[in-house]
């Protein structure tokens, strides 16, 4: 699951990076405003900048899943019979 975890990094790193600068202009004295200016610009940029990363995870919670459906019917079948 290492992708996930880099993949959610990545996306705090450019989130708070984003509130950093906005936070020098003059949303600072509303909050609220300076928050989800910073969530709505950091998530264009991650969408642009980490559709790479982004695959990865998907593929890698692909395969943890099938992994564990797989281990689901080894088991089911084992206790059929």
């Amino acid at each position: 699951m290492r992708p996930v975890l880099v993949y959610t990094a990545a996306r705090l790193g450019i989130f708070l990076a984003t509130a950093g600068v906005l936070w020098l202009t003059p949303l600072q004295k509303a909050p609220l405003f300076l928050l989800l200016g910073a969530l709505l610009i950091s998530g264009l940029i991650s969408y642009v900048l980490l559709s790479g990363q982004r695959d990865a995870m998907s593929a890698a919670v692909v395969a943890a899943l099938n992994e564990r459906r797989r281990r689901f019917e080894e088991a089911r079948a084992k206790e059929d019979t």
